[in-house]
């Protein structure tokens, strides 16, 4: 085993914090803010946790998968600093109570109760799983 190895977890997660960080400026120099908010920097989490989702499917498709472990350790990582996504069912109660306020019956108004739906939920649910339950129940 070389030094390399010994240390990897190490050097994966200085490696990841330094990306995380990166990512934090380039989102205050985009926003020409000198602070986030926590909103903003759980979204930007968001956005590197979904790289990290994506980067696995195509690596595990490639047949790479000593980089697919490695992405799935700096997905771990990341997931320990966002908030515990919604069940499916918690999401379900959401997107119900959102239809019932608006009323909404029709297929048409996807948008408007997606847009309510979320932000209802307060960032904690996942776009694509509210929005297939959207559907579910608008047909």
């Amino acid at each position: 085993m070389t030094s390399k190895q010994r240390c990897w977890p190490v050097t994966a997660t200085t490696d990841l914090l330094r990306l995380l960080k990166a990512a934090f400026k380039n989102e205050m120099i985009n926003l020409k803010k000198q602070d986030l908010t926590d909103d903003e920097a759980l979204k930007i989490l968001k956005r590197e946790a979904k790289k990290r989702e994506d980067s696995i499917d195509l690596y595990t498709k490639g047949n790479r998968p000593d980089l697919a472990d490695k992405e799935k350790v700096e997905l771990v990582m990341i997931r320990k600093y966002l908030p515990a996504e919604l069940s499916e069912d918690q999401v379900r109660e959401i997107v119900a109570s959102v239809i019932a306020e608006l009323g909404a019956t029709a297929p048409s108004q996807f948008g408007l109760v997606m847009k309510a739906a979320m932000a209802k939920a307060g960032g904690t649910a996942d776009g694509a799983v509210v929005s297939k339950i959207v559907k579910e129940m608008l047909k």
